[in-house]
């Protein structure tokens, strides 16, 4: 088990609300202990430069390492830190072909959906971190939530290699994917998110993991 389960910011911004989401994202990360931050968009179709590199300036000045979701043609000319690849069907070509034209030193992790073979297979193939979430398309949220645990217990008890728990919805689930072994725990902002909100999530999750920490 991680001597410490730390706390993975999920940040999603619209795109040209520069100002609303510089000012939240800054509000979170002078809250809260974050370990890194992760910057989408909230459709997943990628942010415009602007908002992107204002975001990962805001992350790296405060010494938080920046990741981009998605592919790797953004990171070299917007200067974040690493990558996050979500789950496909290819996933494992998919890092090999981001890990071939990616900056050198660049953190790309990957979500292995609900596959260990795949999991493995990154991990083999050089994965920085191994993220296991819930399909936003699950007909049972309870089962795929144990699933989720499920394979983060196995993942801790068997590989070295660092996990990152996603989609996570509630405090609970935050204790319960660390007492898993979870050596990462996303907390999600959502875009629609005000300061106060995404300040009090952000510091609960990780009075969350400051708990798990002392009952241990």
């Amino acid at each position: 088990m991680p001597a410490e389960t730390k706390l993975y910011l999920d940040f999603e911004a619209a795109t040209g609300a520069i100002d609303t989401a510089r000012e939240v994202l800054t509000a979170v990360l002078e809250a809260a202990p974050v370990a890194s931050v992760l910057i989408r968009s909230s459709r997943d179709t990628g942010l415009d430069d602007a908002t992107a590199r204002a975001l990962i300036a805001i992350a790296q000045k405060m010494s938080v390492p920046a990741l981009i979701y998605g592919g790797s043609k953004q990171v070299p000319p917007l200067g974040a830190d690493g990558i996050h690849l979500p789950w496909a069907q290819d996933i494992v070509s998919q890092f090999k072909d981001t890990r071939r034209v990616a900056p050198p030193g660049s953190v790309i992790g990957a979500d292995a959906g609900r596959s260990r073979h795949d999991a493995m297979e990154l991990g083999e193939a050089g994965a920085d971190y191994i993220a296991f979430g819930i399909p936003p398309d699950a007909e049972d949220r309870a089962v795929a939530v144990e699933r989720r645990i499920e394979l983060i217990a196995w993942w801790n008890e068997v590989f070295e290699l660092p996990s990152v728990a996603f989609d996570v919805a509630d405090t609970e689930e935050a204790r319960r994917l660390a007492e898993a072994g979870a050596d990462f725990v996303s907390v999600t902002i959502p875009q629609h998110c005000d300061m106060d909100d995404a300040v009090s999530r952000a510091r609960d999750f990780a009075d969350a993991l400051v708990l798990h920490e002392r009952a241990e």
